[in-house]
C-alpha cells in the first residue's frame, strides 16, 4: 500500500526534537506490530473497560441519562474493523475515549450539586458554518476578542467540569491543556500549520458533541467510515441536546452575554441545530470548493498518518469530498425552508482580505454595536496572528487524486448559487 506523501504540503523540515519523537514513535509502532502478530492487541478498546477506567479516574459512577452507548459502540466497532490503528494510535484513542467519559461523569456530578445550571437560558446563539478551510476559524477568533461575546475556549472544553474557584486553579487547567496540545503537536507537527490550537483559542463545537460520541471529529482523525455513515444519517438530536447542556455548563462557570460558536460539522445537521436553537443566527462562509477539498484532504491525512498504519491521501480525499458535498446539499435544502433573515453569507476572500470590514457587516446583520474596544482587540489579534504564522500549508487537487472537472461538476450548483469564484 502506498505511503502518504502529505509531508510535501509543508515548507519547513522537521526539527531535531520532532525527529526524535518520530523515531521513538516508529520504534513503538514496530514493536506493536510484532505483538499483534502474536495476538496481543495492546490497550483495550472495549466499552466496559473504558467505562471502568473513567469511573476509577473520576471517582464517580453516574454517566447520566445520555444515550451515548450506541454511538460509542458503533465507533469502537469501526476502530476495531477499519481504523488500522498503530500502537500509538490505540494508546491515544483509549486515552481520548476515557477522558470523554470522564467528562460526562464530572458534568453529571456538578449538575447534581448545582441544579440551577439546568435552567440557564442560551439565547440567540450565533453559529459560523461553512465548508472546512473557508475562514470560519479566523472569524471565530476575531469575534472572540469582543468582551461582549462568549466562545468555548479550548481549555474549558477539554476540562468542562473542573470549575476553577480561583486564578491558580484556572491556570493549572490551562497548563494541563497546554501539555496535551504540546504532545499533539509533537505527534503531528504539521497540524498547527493547518489549524492553530492553543488553550485560550476558541474551540469548535465538534469537540463539544464528541463527549457523547456524536462528532465528525472521529472520522477526521481516524478511518471510521462505518461510524461516519451511521452518524450522517442519524437525527443528531442527542448531539444538539447535549450541546445545549454543555453551553449551560460553561455559562455557569463564566456567564456569556452573546454566544458565538463555529464548526464546519454543523453542515451535517442544520435541521437538528435549528430544532434545538430556533432563534440561532447563521453566518455561512464560502470559498472555492476546489481549494477547500485539497486543503481538507491534507488536513485529514496529516491527522490520520500520526495514528494509523494506513493513511492513503487519495482515498481520504475522495471519501471526504463526497461527504462534504452531500452535507452541503442537505444543509442548503434545510436552509431553503428556514427564514432568509436567519442567514448571512460571507466570502472567504473578504474574511482574508478585509477582515474588519467583514466583521462590521456581520455585526450589522446581528444588530450588535462594534465598540472601539472590540475593534482594537480584533486589530491586535490580527497583528499577533498573521497568515502562515506557523508555516505555509501547500496542497493541490492533483496531489490528492482529485479531478478538477469532476469536482467542479460536483459543486457547480453551489458555486452558481453563491457566485463563488473557482480557480482557473
Amino acid at each position: 500500500m502506498p505511503r502518504s506523501n502529505s509531508s510535501k504540503a509543508f515548507s519547513r523540515p522537521m526539527s531535531f526534537s520532532e525527529t526524535c519523537v518520530a523515531a521513538a514513535v516508529g520504534v513503538l509502532n514496530t514493536g506493536g506490530r510484532a505483538l499483534r502478530r502474536l495476538g496481543i492487541d495492546g490497550p483495550s478498546l472495549e466499552l466496559e473497560s473504558l467505562e471502568r477506567a473513567a469511573c476509577r479516574r473520576a471517582g464517580l459512577s453516574d454517566f447520566g441519562a445520555w444515550a451515548y452507548r450506541e454511538p460509542l459502540e458503533r465507533l469502537l466497532d469501526a476502530y476495531h474493523g477499519e481504523a488500522r490503528l498503530t500502537t500509538l494510535g490505540r494508546i491515544t484513542v483509549r486515552e481520548m475515549l476515557v477522558s470523554l467519559l470522564e467528562n460526562l461523569l464530572h458534568i453529571e456530578a456538578e449538575r447534581a450539586a448545582d441544579p440551577s445550571i439546568e435552567s440557564r437560558p442560551i439565547k440567540a446563539p450565533v453559529f459560523i458554518i461553512g465548508l472546512p478551510r473557508t475562514g470560519t476559524t479566523l472569524l471565530h477568533g476575531l469575534m472572540s476578542q469582543d468582551p461582549e461575546n462568549r466562545v468555548p475556549l479550548t481549555w474549558e472544553v477539554m476540562f468542562p467540569a473542573r470549575r476553577p474557584h480561583d486564578a491558580a486553579a484556572e491556570a493549572e487547567l490551562r497548563a494541563r491543556t497546554a501539555t496535551r496540545l504540546e504532545w499533539a503537536n509533537r505527534l503531528a507537527p504539521e497540524f498547527k500549520r493547518i489549524h492553530p490550537i492553543a488553550p485560550d483559542l476558541p474551540q469548535e463545537c465538534i469537540a463539544i458533541t464528541a463527549n457523547v460520541f456524536m462528532s465528525i471529529q472521529f472520522h477526521t482523525t481516524h478511518d471510521v467510515r462505518s461510524y461516519e455513515d451511521w452518524f450522517e444519517h442519524d437525527s443528531q438530536k442527542l448531539a444538539y441536546d447535549f450541546h445545549y447542556r454543555f453551553l449551560q455548563h460553561l455559562d455557569a462557570r463564566r456567564p456569556g452575554k452573546r454566544w458565538v460558536l463555529k464548526a464546519p460539522g454543523h453542515l451535517f445537521a442544520l435541521d437538528a441545530l435549528l430544532a434545538r436553537y430556533p432563534d440561532a443566527k447563521i453566518v455561512q462562509t464560502h470559498r472555492d470548493p476546489l481549494r477547500v477539498m485539497a486543503s481538507m484532504a491534507s488536513h485529514a491525512t496529516v491527522l490520520r498518518k500520526a495514528f494509523s498504519d494506513r493513511a492513503e491521501p487519495t482515498e481520504i480525499a475522495a471519501d471526504w469530498a463526497s461527504r462534504w458535498a452531500g452535507a452541503l446539499d442537505r444543509f442548503l435544502s434545510v436552509r431553503d425552508r428556514a427564514p432568509a433573515d436567519q442567514f448571512l453569507d460571507v466570502a472567504y476572500d473578504d474574511i482574508e482580505g478585509r477582515p474588519l470590514e467583514t466583521i462590521e457587516r456581520i455585526y450589522d446583520f446581528l444588530g450588535w454595536p462594534l465598540t472601539d474596544e472590540a475593534r482594537g482587540e480584533m486589530t491586535r489579534f490580527l497583528e499577533a496572528n498573521p497568515k502562515n504564522k506557523h508555516g505555509v500549508h501547500r496542497y493541490s487537487l492533483a496531489e490528492y487524486g482529485l479531478d478538477r472537472d469532476a469536482e467542479l461538476a460536483r459543486f457547480r450548483r453551489y458555486c452558481e448559487r453563491f457566485d463563488v469564484r473557482v480557480q482557473t
